[in-house]
């Protein structure tokens, strides 16, 4: 006769534990998810450092259409995509499900109907399996991804500046620890990653089917079209320098100025003016993150907090014109000592699963994990880390003979 018994994640943890400890003494396998906001990732990665696949399924025809993610086409797509993504995250990596060693997905912050997706896939795999689970803080992967990228002798060295730029998040952080950041800047209203997006649509640049944010980079840079004048031609516009010497970010003020300059001339704009436009806004827009930048050090150095690396991730860090800029920021504020600059390869800026995957290394080899009972937050400050989330307290059901 069959009967089902009750037991809750908590009653094994010591034997779950102890069981990860014997799999360190080989490399650790690591299945992860990431579905927060418009890609369905998933990927393979070990713990000596393999990258064994990296599958990304992106929704641009959505976001082409909508003008952004659209949260409830967004969910039904990942639902569509999800299963795939796993399957082909597994087939690439050579591996069937039994060989993998622990779940990942994204814990928060996010969508909560996206991040629904890529949660309760991994709390079903990792139940159905006996795996070992663990959620993860989505801009704590993106600030922790160069410790998987970068060789060993260029890993930064806590604690380091870490500038998390993307569609969803401006935040300039001080990590002490692979658990522990100070959030010392954030957006007041949008991101600059979403500016950008609104004002490549704003100015009608094509994106050939990539990001609007990246369409506006390669606009920015390329040259005047033949007999539209020579680049001397080209005016700078106006922009406004939001809150200087706060140490806080607002966007909605450059998108805004971009939106009345062209309603002020009726949409119409030669092409000098429109490059013009699109530069200047290029310029403000990452200039900013140059001025807080350089606040946050001095505030630092005043503390007597001393770094020597920054990190840079998010979609928006694979923009050469940032990155160059960057660089010139911190060898003008440091000239002395020279602050190293990190950045994750352009296909590991952007959302994925690998460094979800990654991000969870340390506490499956510590046999850290969650309860598969554990809830997503989509709302999830990165102070509040080693904090204790919600989590159900009804114990899983479980068939036994």
């Amino acid at each position: 006769m069959q009967h089902a018994r009750l037991f809750s994640l908590s009653t094994f943890r010591p034997f779950l534990a102890h069981s990860i400890r014997r799999l360190h003494a080989r490399r650790f396998t690591v299945l992860a998810l990431e579905s927060s906001a418009d890609d369905t990732c998933a990927a393979v990665v070990t713990s000596d450092r393999k990258i064994l696949s990296n599958v990304v399924v992106n929704q641009q025809a959505f976001l082409e259409e909508y003008g952004g993610i659209h949260p409830y086409f967004a969910l039904h797509a990942h639902q569509r995509n999800m299963p795939g993504a796993v399957q082909r995250a597994l087939k690439e990596a050579n591996l069937t499900v039994n060989d993998v060693d622990g779940i990942a997905f994204t814990l928060g912050p996010g969508l909560p109907g996206c991040l629904s997706v890529c949660g309760n896939a991994a709390r079903t795999l990792a139940a159905a399996l006996n795996k070992p689970l663990v959620g993860v803080h989505h801009m704590q992967a993106h600030a922790l991804t160069p410790l998987l990228t970068s060789p060993p002798s260029e890993h930064p060295q806590f604690p380091f500046l870490t500038l998390l730029v993307s569609g969803g998040h401006t935040l300039l952080l001080l990590a002490s620890s692979l658990t522990s950041f100070r959030i010392l800047a954030t957006t007041l209203d949008e991101s600059i990653g979403n500016s950008y997006d609104k004002v490549a649509r704003l100015l009608n640049i094509p994106f050939d089917g990539t990001s609007a944010g990246a369409a506006l980079e390669r606009y920015c840079a390329s040259p005047l079209p033949p007999g539209e004048g020579s680049e001397d031609d080209v005016p700078e516009i106006r922009m406004p320098r939001p809150m200087p010497g706060r140490m806080a970010f607002s966007y909605t003020g450059l998108h805004s100025t971009v939106e009345r300059f062209l309603d002020a001339r009726r949409g119409t704009l030669d092409e000098r003016t429109r490059l013009g436009l699109a530069r200047s806004f290029q310029r403000a827009a990452v200039g900013q993150l140059e001025a807080k930048l350089v606040l946050g050090m001095q505030q630092l150095a005043a503390q007597g907090v001393k770094v020597k690396s920054m990190v840079v991730s998010g979609g928006v860090a694979s923009n050469s014109y940032l990155r160059e800029r960057l660089r010139a920021c911190l060898d003008v504020e440091s000239p002395d000592e020279r602050i190293s600059l990190l950045f994750p390869p352009p296909a590991l800026c952007t959302d994925n699963a690998v460094m979800i995957a990654w991000a969870s290394m340390h506490r499956f080899l510590a046999g850290d994990t969650d309860e598969y009972s554990i809830e997503s937050r989509p709302v999830w400050s990165l102070e509040d880390l080693e904090k204790p989330g919600p989590s159900t307290t009804k114990p899983a059901l479980v068939g036994n003979t």
